[in-house]
């Protein structure tokens, strides 16, 4: 397979896309098992579906890094890339709810699908850029793994605030 970010980076999207859409399903689908919380979206709160493009955009990542490892500046462009698309959920879920007063299924759906291609978007530039300033590959990989760890353990442990509230049901985590 030919190299090229553009189509890495396509080929992305359609897997976070696709992913996240998924992983939004998986845990009433596998029984609410305790084993799949930290990976999927346990209720509709902004959070979990934060956790929705984290998740396959980040194992992307891992797998496409091994095509690239001769870019210093993967894990940096990737850090900006996620942590973009993950503020991008909220900002634009709140932003609107702000506005209007309500959100509809589709428009919280629609926001999904734009924050992740805002991310590829925003990386792919980074990448052709080729002037990302990365004090430390290592370092942004072990910041994704902490924000993995977080969504982890705010699954089991629910801070109690609105990012985390389902306003469905009114509650927190599972």
């Amino acid at each position: 397979m030919k190299r090229s970010i553009g189509l890495w980076q396509t080929i992305g999207f359609g897997v976070t896309a696709l992913g996240g859409t998924v992983l939004h399903f998986l845990y009433d689908l596998f029984g609410q098992a305790a084993w799949i919380a930290p990976f999927s979206g346990v209720n509709e709160s902004t959070w979990e579906h934060m956790k929705l493009l984290f998740w396959p955009t980040f194992l992307y990542a891992v797998a496409e890094s091994f095509f690239f490892r001769d870019r210093g500046d993967f894990w940096c462009v990737k850090l900006r890339g996620i942590l973009l698309g993950l503020i991008l959920i909220p900002v634009i879920f709140y932003t609107y709810n702000g506005v209007i007063g309500q959100s509809p299924d589709w428009i919280n759906i629609a926001i999904f699908y734009i924050s992740a291609a805002i991310t590829y978007i925003f990386e792919t530039r980074l990448f052709n850029a080729e002037k990302t300033r990365c004090g430390s590959r290592q370092a942004a990989f072990f910041a994704l793994i902490l924000v993995a760890v977080l969504f982890a353990v705010f699954t089991f442990s629910t801070p109690r605030i609105g990012i985390f509230r389902d306003p469905l049901t009114g509650t927190y985590g599972i």
